[in-house]
């Protein structure tokens, strides 16, 4: 039996065998299987608002349910929901869209996956700021591009700089990924900053940028500038989001992208022979959550104040241990420090070599789940969600304090 297994392996793919797990959904799990053990295991690992949908979306899908929107959706959207969204990029972006330069997804991660494998041919590069979102260089592997990595560090607040960006551009240099704020680092780029990107990127006009822009609204600067709002640069951006983080609809799986209409009708077409389109009383929920205007919802406004007071709970009870260093950041929910200092250290038992034998020994000794950083382009960093409740960030700390203690 275990012979007929070995052989049936072999018929795997190349792609498949090369494709690693995502850390964060491995780490997911073995969450859930202490916790079905029976284990008090504390998650800063997650990557969701600990928010509940707000009920006049919810009501909305119960609508569609009790109409019969149930059938099959178009592949790129309802016409309905599309316009939403232009109006939504208008409104809040200054982005000017029409309804068909716009698709939407089974969430912002399908979105990513069809503008790459829309745009790339084998060896295309893809230049990714360091530390990145944990599925951006698989995804671009799997559409046969190349993934270039631009590192940055706590010292500069992980933000890339144009003569990176410019000492790094090739003939083969085909996008340029943006993700501001930022997972796992919360950066989130000035207009200025971003004014400087697209000043270099309009002197390169075979090089296209994807924003990623899913954390919009989990901004605690203020007011959200993304790159497509630069004239020179507008017919070569393509622009994802979704509801997941601002509306905590991480479950209903709706992402969108907006950009050239060339583009969008490959991901369309794409789409059409892998998922087809999202599902119907999704996308009716989600029309409900275009509608609600960021300066005027109380459930945006008390979902930032949360984690912005979060954040700072997070970062004083980091500071109080003694070696760690990390950035303030700026948005999104998470913080990545640099847990380097005990690297080499050893409780009598286990000895750290990197974050990811680190996240384990919290996981066993304290009970804390996090997310080792190498995944995300920064080995010597683990990320610490604070999307939860306050007093659950005080326990894991409470637990995690002592644990490091033990390590000399």
């Amino acid at each position: 039996m275990e012979l007929v297994k070995e052989k049936t392996k072999e018929l795997l793919s190349q792609r498949a065998v090369n494709l690693r797990e995502s850390a964060v959904l491995v780490m997911a799990q073995q969450v859930r299987d202490m916790e079905q053990k029976g284990m008090d295991v504390m998650n800063l690992g997650i990557g969701e608002p600990d928010f509940d949908t707000p009920d006049r979306i919810k009501e909305k899908a119960i609508q569609a349910i009790r109409n019969n929107i149930t059938h099959y959706p178009p592949v790129n959207g309802y016409p309905e929901l599309r316009r939403a969204i232009a109006e939504k990029l208008w409104r809040d972006n200054g982005l000017s869209y029409s309804p068909g330069q716009i698709v939407l997804s089974n969430g912002a991660k399908q979105a990513l996956a069809n503008i790459f494998l829309s745009l790339l041919d084998p060896g295309d590069e893809v230049l990714i700021p360091a530390p990145y979102w944990v599925s951006y260089p698989d995804m671009v592997k799997l559409a046969r591009g190349k993934p270039v990595f631009l590192q940055t560090g706590i010292e500069n607040g992980f933000k890339v700089t144009p003569r990176q960006i410019e000492a790094a551009l090739t003939d083969k240099t085909k996008i340029f990924l943006l993700n501001s704020p930022s997972n796992p680092a919360g950066v989130v780029y000035t207009q200025k900053e971003l004014a400087a990107f697209a000043g270099l990127l309009s002197r390169h006009p075979g090089v296209l940028v994807v924003s990623d822009e899913i954390y919009e609204h989990i901004n605690y600067r203020g007011k959200h500038t993304s790159i497509a709002a630069f004239e020179s640069l507008k017919e070569r951006v393509a622009v994802v989001n979704g509801v997941s983080k601002a509306f905590a609809m991480t479950g209903w799986r709706i992402g969108y992208m907006a950009g050239p209409e060339w583009l969008a009708g490959a991901c369309s077409k794409l789409q059409g022979q892998i998922t087809s389109g999202a599902g119907s009383i999704s996308q009716m929920a989600a029309l409900e959550a275009m509608r609600i205007h960021p300066a005027s919802s109380g459930f945006l406004s008390g979902m930032v104040s949360r984690f912005k007071q979060n954040r700072d709970l997070a970062l004083n009870l980091l500071n109080q241990i003694e070696g760690i260093r990390c950035n303030r950041p700026e948005g999104a929910f998470y913080l990545f420090p640099d847990v380097s200092c005990f690297f080499g250290k050893s409780d009598g038992e286990d000895t750290i070599n990197n974050s990811t034998d680190l996240c384990i020994y919290l996981l066993n000794r304290a009970r804390v789940a996090l997310v080792p950083g190498a995944p995300f382009g920064g080995g010597s960093n683990i990320r610490i969600s604070y999307s939860v409740d306050s007093n659950k960030i005080t326990e894991a700390f409470r637990r995690i304090k002592p644990a490091l203690e033990r390590l000399r």
